[in-house]
């Protein structure tokens, strides 16, 4: 029973924090910080189409986890003044999944699908003619008696979202109108970002104490709002409540987040292939297992930034930790190494 009452305590925290992620996220174009570029080509989509009368064209966003994509989908929404629905690729496991939903669809409305590279392939072919003749094709039976209806379909925006493009079958991404990349934010637009989510959270931070934030939030809007609400709770309960550098620095010592925004796991991969594998090189699966975290969690969530920020490399022969990595771990680089014998 107490296990039990602890698993429903820490769900219990995860749904806080996802609602008040969803509160944090822009509602408008304008209220979206960063990604300048896009955000421009987004409103000349979304101005045309409404001087037609038209849904927006199908729209592919591709990028890193927590960049905005989601935001952007319900923005693309809010904006033609139509309905937000939202699924998931893995959700969708049937042609009869994507049929239930997609027959609920008014004239105008966007689907948003996130994760859409793990669409099955018998849900992505039936996705094709939905697309682009407005037409579900589904099959009913099997055998003989197997027949085909078709089912027409109001006009609607399709927005897909991956942190994969290369995974989305050519098909199904050149049936995208526009297909967009979101990059890593810089340190400006995050602390920009701070400031608005704690207004929201209505909690006081200085100045310092949104770039002390920022700094460590890894390029990712998502990352620096969890910080913030990490470092809220810090300076209710052990300062005065107000988030300035110096309490935002103690915080996120405490949450074992660094000056360079490298978390606990970050530092053990790292470490691991220093002191267990020489520095490198290295195998995927090999460094996981070291970790004790799963070969897709570490490529897909850990390799990308610390690969930017030049403490790891991939080469043919495995993974490397460079000598950044051992400045940062306090530790001296082998002469061997850094003559470069090894690679």
């Amino acid at each position: 029973m107490r296990e039990e009452g602890l698993l429903s305590a820490a769900q219990a925290t995860d749904e806080l924090d996802v609602e008040i992620e969803v509160g944090l996220r822009p509602r408008k174009l304008d209220e979206f910080v960063g990604q300048e570029a896009l955000k421009e080509r987004l409103s000349i989509l979304i101005e045309a189409a409404s001087v037609r009368n038209e849904s927006v064209d199908h729209i592919l966003f591709s990028g890193p986890p927590g960049l905005g994509k989601t935001s952007l989908a319900a923005i693309v929404a809010a904006e033609m003044g139509a309905a937000f629905r939202s699924t998931s690729g893995p959700a969708l496991d049937r042609p009869g999944d994507l049929a239930a939903v997609i027959t609920n669809l008014e004239p105008g409305d966007v689907l948003f699908i996130d994760e859409i590279h793990r669409l099955p392939r018998q849900v992505e072919e039936v996705m094709y003619p939905a697309m682009e003749d407005g037409q579900l094709d589904i099959v009913v039976g099997k055998g003989p008696a197997a027949r085909s209806i078709k089912i027409d379909l109001p006009r609607f925006t399709l927005v897909g979202a991956t942190t994969r493009v290369g995974r989305v079958a050519p098909p199904l991404r050149d049936r995208f109108g526009y297909v967009a990349r979101l990059d890593y934010y810089g340190p400006d637009d995050l602390t920009t970002i701070v400031k608005r989510s704690a207004s929201l959270l209505e909690t006081t931070v200085t100045t310092d104490g949104c770039q002390a934030i920022a700094r460590r939030s890894r390029g990712t809007p998502r990352i620096a709002n969890r910080l913030l609400r990490r470092v809220r709770d810090y300076a209710a309960v052990r300062a005065d409540g107000t988030v300035d550098g110096a309490t935002a620095d103690v915080a996120l010592e405490v949450f074992e987040v660094d000056e360079a925004g490298l978390d606990k796991v970050d530092r053990s991969i790292l470490g691991s292939m220093i002191s267990k594998f020489g520095g490198g090189p290295v195998g995927l699966s090999t460094l996981a297992i070291a970790v004790g975290e799963d070969p897709e969690t570490v490529e897909d969530a850990y390799e990308p930034f610390l690969i930017l920020e030049g403490y790891l490399q991939r080469t043919p022969r495995g993974r490397i930790a460079t000598e950044r990595a051992y400045r940062h771990l306090g530790l001296d680089m082998p002469i061997e190494r850094d003559q470069g014998t090894l690679l």
